[in-house]
């Protein structure tokens, strides 16, 4: 079993300040390096830890997830609380439930895996764009497969359109030149994390840059993707002393709570919009528009504008469930802290 320090952790002293040194000790730390149905993983300076689970009525935003780091009440081996976190990655719940999954904190860089097939998608690169931006880490997209087609640059090349300052890197996961591109993006200590669609060779990233053998099976020839799936979300450490997050596949990303990311990824649109002659022009056949005219021109993808205002929708809609379901949580505990007073003063 390795032991690591704080440090090799990825501790900064930005974390102390989550603890109240009087009562709390940096030794009851812990960095969460797994998260499985009924139980955590974690790593401290005292080893591995297997942790239980928070108490059921605790928030979903106050529970770890992958990344985190944790106060351990060690004599009920589970977290006490999560310390404040750098940067989390969430999204909406998938199918009609409105709350909130964490995906992983404490992340510095975000490698945005897709592949150079039909796996390709800019709606949903700009998707995993705007998470990333509302989470505050370092975006790069990485186009695997580069070598099984004849045109690499090209999909590079839509990338770059919709990327705006996030870097945009092609490559082939099996050839070390290729993934040196990779680790010039994380530093020793520092979290990289994995996020994509299942098969597009996050996998085989994550094999390469820790020196693992995660099991990858052959390539399908349908559809030129891997069968290998990532089932759980876990951390691992990297031959140049980082740490990369294996997430699985995520076969819906619904956005919440990502406006900030959302303006930032569509920032060349928007900077359009305040050219517009009317402040509240819908970009449609209104005098002066800035939108409309660099559409005409060539400049601006019209489908682009379609779906920053789809993403807009959902973001808003998602966002006012989300608080719908906050308030209605809050009442109710705010039920059952009367009844249970009422109780406690008849007796």
């Amino acid at each position: 079993m390795t032991i690591y320090s704080l440090e090799e952790l990825g501790w900064r002293p930005a974390f102390l300040q989550s603890l109240d040194l009087d009562q709390e000790s940096v030794d009851d730390t812990a960095r969460i390096s797994a998260v499985h149905r009924d139980t955590y993983e974690a790593l401290s300076p005292q080893g591995e830890l297997r942790l239980r689970p928070m108490p059921a009525d605790t928030p979903v935003e106050d529970r770890p997830t992958v990344g985190d780091w944790v106060l351990v009440d060690t004599a009920l081996e589970r977290p006490a609380r999560v310390l404040d976190r750098q940067t989390l990655f969430a999204r909406k719940a998938a199918g009609h439930d409105h709350s909130i999954q964490l995906i992983a904190a404490n992340v510095d860089t975000a490698v945005i895996v897709s592949s150079c097939n039909d796996d390709f998608n800019l709606p949903r690169l700009e998707r995993y764009l705007s998470l990333v931006r509302e989470a505050g880490a370092f975006p790069v997209i990485v186009l695997t497969k580069a070598d099984l087609t004849h045109d690499p640059d090209d999909y590079a090349g839509q990338a770059r359109r919709i990327a705006g300052d996030c870097a945009v890197e092609t490559l082939n996961a099996l050839d070390a030149a290729d993934l040196a591109k990779l680790t010039g993006w994380v530093g020793k200590n520092q979290t990289l994390a994995f996020l994509g669609s299942s098969g597009v060779g996050k996998t085989t990233l994550l094999n390469a840059l820790t020196g693992k053998d995660e099991a990858v099976s052959g390539i399908r020839e349908d559809d030129a993707k891997g069968r290998h799936t990532t089932r759980g979300r876990s951390m691992h450490r990297m031959i140049n002393g980082g740490w990369a997050i294996d997430l699985p596949g995520m076969r819906e990303l619904a956005l919440a709570g990502t406006q900030g990311g959302l303006e930032s990824t569509f920032g060349d649109l928007l900077e359009l919009t305040r050219e517009c002659r009317f402040s509240d022009c819908q970009h449609d056949r209104e005098p002066g528009c800035a939108v409309r005219a660099a559409i005409d021109s060539g400049d601006l993808d019209e489908a682009r504008l379609v779906r920053y205002r789809k993403l807009e929708k959902e973001v808003e809609h998602h966002d006012a469930s989300l608080a719908q379901r906050r308030a209605r949580a809050k009442a109710l505990g705010k039920v059952y802290r009367n009844a249970k007073a009422d109780r406690e003063g008849r007796r």
